[in-house]
């Protein structure tokens, strides 16, 4: 069974930066592709951020793009979220999801694409 465990949440300032991390128990190279979710208090769990298998191609949801970055590190079995210009609309419950089984590294993945979740790291920033 994969295992993530995501770290770095914390409340912040509006337009301060935080980088999220999230370890992976195996090879992050056998994943066809990872991303990172987020949930806010009375709301649908969103896709942020998307990684394929290569770690070259990355999608992001239109509400993210130009401030955050998902990266992996392959030889640390890392997967980041750089998150910079931070908004109070961004304060969620952000977890990462990894998929192993299918094809899902060519566009910003759904919840039903990943097979395997991190418990959640909680990103509260204060406007």
């Amino acid at each position: 069974q994969v295992q993530l465990v995501e770290s770095g949440g914390r409340s912040v300032q509006a337009g301060g930066s935080l980088r999220l991390s999230c370890v992976v128990s195996t090879y992050i190279y056998s994943m066809y592709c990872m991303g990172w979710f987020r949930q806010a208090p009375g709301k649908e769990r969103e896709g942020v951020a998307t990684i394929d298998r290569s770690g070259v191609s990355t999608f992001y949801a239109d509400s993210v793009k130009g401030r955050f970055t998902i990266s992996q590190d392959n030889a640390m079995n890392t997967l980041y979220l750089q998150m910079n210009s931070l908004k109070a609309e961004d304060t969620a419950m952000y977890y990462c999801a990894a998929e192993s089984s299918r094809f899902c590294g060519y566009r910003l993945a759904r919840e039903a694409d990943f097979g395997y979740w991190g418990q959640g790291t909680q990103v509260t920033v204060s406007s």
